[in-house]
């Protein structure tokens, strides 16, 4: 490898959502730095199966009233 040409990599604490914490390395910030998660496993939709629909101003019901004909044939 190359000298100097490299970021610094060094230990860094993850916190998650729920307050727990590790140790990793990381190119992030500097050493001893701490990286608070907004989303993580334990919170994301996509990995814990639960989903909220915001519904601003009743926009997903104006988007349901205005396309749910779709796909339906025509007699």
């Amino acid at each position: 490898m190359k000298n100097d040409i490299h970021p610094d990599y060094h230990e860094i604490t993850v916190v998650m959502t729920d307050g727990t914490e590790f140790k990793t390395r990381s190119c992030y910030g500097s050493n001893g730095d701490t990286l608070r998660l907004d989303v993580d496993l334990k919170s994301h939709p996509a990995w814990t199966g639960v989903q909220r629909i915001n519904d601003t101003r009743g926009q997903v019901a104006k988007f349901n009233k205005r396309f749910a004909g779709i796909g339906q044939k025509k007699v």
